[in-house]
Protein backbone atom coordinates (compact mmCIF):
# COMPACT_ATOMS: atom_id res chain seq x y z
CA UNK A 1 0.00 0.00 0.00
CA UNK A 2 2.95 2.50 0.88
CA UNK A 3 4.92 1.82 -2.64
CA UNK A 4 1.38 2.83 -4.40
CA UNK A 5 0.76 5.71 -1.98
CA UNK A 6 4.80 6.78 -3.06
CA UNK A 7 3.81 5.91 -6.91
CA UNK A 8 0.78 8.27 -6.50
CA UNK A 9 2.63 10.89 -4.95
CA UNK A 10 5.78 11.43 -6.98
CA UNK A 11 3.41 10.92 -10.59
CA UNK A 12 1.49 14.17 -9.06
CA UNK A 13 4.21 16.40 -7.80
CA UNK A 14 5.58 16.06 -11.53
CA UNK A 15 2.42 17.31 -12.96
CA UNK A 16 1.93 20.07 -10.32
CA UNK A 17 5.42 21.32 -10.77
CA UNK A 18 4.92 21.51 -14.96
CA UNK A 19 1.31 23.36 -13.87
CA UNK A 20 3.36 25.95 -11.56
CA UNK A 21 6.25 26.49 -14.12
CA UNK A 22 3.68 26.52 -17.00
CA UNK A 23 2.09 29.76 -15.08
CA UNK A 24 4.83 31.47 -14.58
CA UNK A 25 6.20 30.85 -18.16
CA UNK A 26 4.75 29.25 -21.18
CA UNK A 27 7.68 27.56 -22.75
CA UNK A 28 9.33 26.57 -19.60
CA UNK A 29 6.74 24.63 -18.83
CA UNK A 30 6.33 23.35 -22.42
CA UNK A 31 9.53 21.42 -22.28
CA UNK A 32 8.96 20.43 -19.29
CA UNK A 33 5.35 18.49 -20.49
CA UNK A 34 7.01 17.57 -23.39
CA UNK A 35 9.57 15.24 -21.71
CA UNK A 36 8.64 11.80 -21.75
CA UNK A 37 8.61 12.02 -17.78
CA UNK A 38 5.04 9.82 -17.18
CA UNK A 39 6.32 7.85 -20.28
CA UNK A 40 9.38 7.74 -18.21
CA UNK A 41 7.79 6.96 -14.70
CA UNK A 42 5.59 4.33 -16.01
CA UNK A 43 8.16 2.11 -17.26
CA UNK A 44 10.50 2.62 -14.31
CA UNK A 45 7.21 1.19 -12.54
CA UNK A 46 6.07 -1.32 -14.57
CA UNK A 47 9.93 -2.67 -14.69
CA UNK A 48 10.11 -2.75 -10.76
CA UNK A 49 6.54 -4.36 -10.53
CA UNK A 50 7.10 -7.18 -13.13
CA UNK A 51 10.45 -7.43 -14.54
CA UNK A 52 8.91 -8.41 -17.59
CA UNK A 53 11.54 -7.42 -20.67
CA UNK A 54 8.25 -8.53 -23.47
CA UNK A 55 6.34 -6.46 -21.77
CA UNK A 56 8.08 -3.35 -21.22
CA UNK A 57 9.43 -3.65 -25.01
CA UNK A 58 5.24 -3.93 -25.92
CA UNK A 59 4.44 -0.95 -23.35
CA UNK A 60 7.47 1.18 -25.11
CA UNK A 61 6.24 0.33 -28.70
CA UNK A 62 2.33 1.02 -27.80
CA UNK A 63 3.22 4.58 -26.69
CA UNK A 64 5.07 5.35 -29.42
CA UNK A 65 2.16 4.64 -31.69
CA UNK A 66 -0.38 6.62 -29.26
CA UNK A 67 2.00 9.45 -28.88
CA UNK A 68 1.60 10.41 -32.85
CA UNK A 69 -2.49 10.86 -33.29
CA UNK A 70 -2.04 13.13 -30.25
CA UNK A 71 0.35 15.37 -31.79
CA UNK A 72 -1.54 17.13 -34.38
CA UNK A 73 -3.58 18.21 -31.12
CA UNK A 74 -1.12 20.77 -30.09
CA UNK A 75 -1.09 22.50 -33.32
CA UNK A 76 -4.89 22.86 -33.38
CA UNK A 77 -5.47 23.79 -30.06
CA UNK A 78 -3.70 27.30 -30.75
CA UNK A 79 -5.36 27.95 -33.86
CA UNK A 80 -8.81 27.36 -32.12
CA UNK A 81 -7.87 29.18 -29.28
CA UNK A 82 -6.49 32.37 -31.71
CA UNK A 83 -9.74 32.14 -33.71
CA UNK A 84 -11.78 32.51 -30.37
CA UNK A 85 -13.20 28.62 -29.81
CA UNK A 86 -13.23 28.26 -25.82
CA UNK A 87 -11.22 25.83 -24.31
Amino acid sequence: MIYLVVKTAITAIIIVVVSEVARRSAGLGALLASLPLVALLSMIWLWRDTGDTARMASYSQATFWYVLPSLPMFLLIPVLLKRGFAF
